[in-house]
């Protein structure tokens, strides 16, 4: 989702965006193949892919209000305008969502948590691989990083630190800042395993499609991430162990709290088995069923609601999924409309038309680190993807890189790289703001996990990929 780095004054922001757009519309020559009512809808584009980083006002507004102005100035019919929200994609997200909600409400997402550092927390090591695949569990359904990081995952981090008297300051290092650093790069390594995985990936899938024509389902990103992921899984976590070791090795009290918790919660009840069976048939239906991925999720929610595990009033009321209905569905139409009006592969030209002195493979690497480390730039993953994965995809495919290896390298390194920095997405702030781990610190580590995951992905991801076919 979209996360905040820094926050300027509503006015000041405002009037930066609207700098842009004139900035695009006025100054930077229009290609001849691209009408003016297309070159003014890129200057909304840009304006509000900006405007989701500085946010003056909440992203799903001023993708509103994007909406609206493109059918007042870049000549879309309202009907083309608002058809993003009848995507299906948009409904799978928005299913997706309803689902986490029954699985954070009733307990069953925290008993999950529970069971895994019960049964792997009896190491400081362990605690964090613990951590790690529970949100790997989470995210099979939970479309939102920072509900299963933030809501889950992250408190339970806390109160395994606090069981051996480390908190922020000089006790941080008995476990915390391990357990911080550990847990947050582990959930970057998961939002790139699944389409699932954080809400900006179903975006990236549906980008894939209409740029490089080529078609990414639930199922195959699982198959794509399932090798390289569960490696990067099982180095990242010994590699921040490594850089930045706790003085608390053995942790037996973790697992004893997490007995206790669980015997506190009780059998699990009826809600937790409804949602229980309903979470495994939706993660069946979309592996083994040849049905568009919306509806399974669309019907696990309704059975849910018919259930009475799920609350209709909750739903209305939960802003975060409402709000990724409306940005999501703004900007998927937005950034059609532009390869509609061949905005998109006028860039992809001109980019092409620079690098055209480059073998493929030296063009394909430093796309990927270009692309990669510009993520140093972006406060949110969405951003970075409505802003450079169109034109990426257009170069790599103009240059003859395989479809299916542009769309997923690009879509994986876009998760990937939101370990670099304390803002790189939502759960970012949410971990660096506990105060276990210091600025230095964070980004040393970021970087020299980025190091490794950038080879992992890059040799077995890619061999993984060939043995698939997908490239």
């Amino acid at each position: 989702m979209l996360a905040r780095r820094k926050t300027l004054p509503p006015a000041a922001s405002t009037a930066i965006l609207i700098a842009i757009y004139f900035a695009v519309t006025l100054l930077i020559p229009r290609p001849q193949t691209v009408k003016p009512e297309g070159w003014r809808l890129l200057g909304i584009f840009a304006a509000t892919v900006m405007g989701l980083i500085f946010q003056p006002i909440p992203g799903g507004a001023l993708v509103l209000i994007a909406v609206t102005l493109s059918t007042l100035l870049a000549g879309l019919t309202i009907q083309k305008a608002l058809s993003g929200f009848a995507d299906p994609v948009v409904w799978l997200v928005l299913s997706a969502f309803f689902i986490s909600n029954a699985l954070l409400n009733t307990g069953l997402a925290r008993r999950i948590a529970l069971l895994f550092v019960r049964t792997f927390g009896r190491t400081s090591l362990g605690v964090c691989y613990a951590l790690g695949f529970t949100d790997l569990v989470l995210a099979t359904i939970i479309p939102s990083s920072g509900a299963r990081s933030g809501g889950v995952v992250l408190p339970i981090a806390r109160s395994v630190a606090e069981l051996y008297g480390s908190e922020p300051g000089p006790t941080s290092v008995r476990l915390g800042s391990f357990l911080i650093v550990g847990v947050y790069q582990s959930v970057c390594v998961v939002s790139a395993m699944l389409l699932t995985g954080q809400a900006a990936n179903a975006l990236a899938a549906r980008m894939a499609g209409q740029f490089l024509h080529y078609q990414i389902t639930w199922v195959s990103w699982l198959q794509a991430g399932i090798a390289p992921g569960l490696l990067s899984l099982a180095l990242v976590p010994w590699i921040v162990y490594r850089l930045h070791p706790p003085t608390v090795r053995k942790t037996p009290e973790a697992a004893a709290f997490a007995s206790r918790e669980l015997a506190a919660m009780g059998r699990m009840s009826r809600q937790e088995l409804i949602v229980c069976v309903v979470f495994a048939s939706v993660c069946g239906l979309w592996i083994f069923s040849k049905l568009d991925a919306s509806i399974p999720a669309l019907l696990g929610a309704s059975v849910l609601l018919a259930s009475g595990a799920l609350n209709w009033a909750d739903l209305i009321a939960d802003r975060i999924a409402w709000d990724v209905f409306i940005w999501y569905g703004g900007l998927f139409e937005l950034a059609r409309a532009l390869g509609e009006a061949g905005v998109t592969q006028a860039l992809a030209n001109g980019v092409g038309a620079a690098l055209a002195p480059y073998s493929v493979v030296t063009l394909f690497i430093v796309a990927l680190l270009v692309y990669f480390y510009s993520h140093y730039g972006f406060a949110s993953i969405t951003a970075h993807t409505l802003a450079m994965y169109p034109a990426f995809c257009a170069v790599m495919l103009s240059r003859g890189v395989p479809p299916g290896l542009a769309a997923f390298s690009l879509a994986c390194f876009g998760n990937l790289c939101a370990a670099l920095t304390n803002y790189g997405t939502t759960p970012a702030p949410m971990f660096f703001a506990q105060g276990y781990v210091t600025l230095g610190t964070w980004w040393r580590i970021g970087f020299i996990v980025s190091l490794a995951t950038l080879f992992i992905w890059s040799t077995v991801g890619f061999l993984w990929w060939k043995y698939l076919g997908i490239w």
